[in-house]
């Protein structure tokens, strides 16, 4: 993202409001998360909750319309890749990263109820999607949340991990991945 020189500032703030009207419409229109953050951030009957219940139906379709063929691990990985980026966006648009966490565990929730048995195919590219996101999921936990709301999210967050860790896959990851989200004594 480029960083705006005060030679343009200047120039914007010599702008008409129509002008800076007209400029703004301009790029909403070429830019969509631009359109969507500035939705979020200007009107008040937008909300969190929303732009959840949003990002849920995309993932949701991702997963139970985008996934076919004989290829289903391949596909489902796809999915999960565009899964993430959804809650990337999500996550710049409200810059919550309590959203993230629970846009995270919608994705995963929705994987161990489904598709499980795709761990066990030959390709670990689904397993490894899965597990890199528990991991990352029980990381922002820890480092973005208050002690507090750990306890929340533990009992899925162990429920997950240990599905995981149940796989002989998981022998094979090239990452850690934890056995429990640890709460602080």
């Amino acid at each position: 993202m480029p960083v705006p020189s005060t030679d343009f500032k200047k120039a914007l703030k010599r702008l008409s409001d129509k002008e800076k009207e007209t400029l703004l419409l301009r790029a909403v229109r070429r830019d969509a998360e631009l359109y969507e953050t500035l939705v979020f951030e200007l009107l008040p009957d937008v909300t969190v909750e929303q732009v959840y219940a949003e990002t849920s139906d995309r993932i949701h379709e991702l997963f139970n319309v985008a996934v076919t063929g004989r290829l289903l691990n391949r596909s489902l990985t796809k999915a999960l890749q565009k899964a993430v980026k959804e809650i990337a966006r999500a996550r710049r648009i409200t810059k919550d990263k309590r959203l993230e966490i629970d846009l995270m565990l919608y994705t995963l929730r929705l994987i161990f109820d489904n598709y499980t048995g795709q761990f066990e195919a030959p390709w670990a590219s689904f397993y490894t999607g899965t597990a890199r996101l528990a991991a990352r999921t029980t990381q922002l936990v820890v480092q973005n949340l208050h002690e507090d709301l750990w306890l929340e999210y533990k009992s899925e967050l162990d429920n997950f991990l240990t599905q995981l860790h149940s796989r002989s896959k998981s022998r094979s990851l090239k990452f850690e991945l934890p056995r429990q989200l640890v709460l602080p004594d």
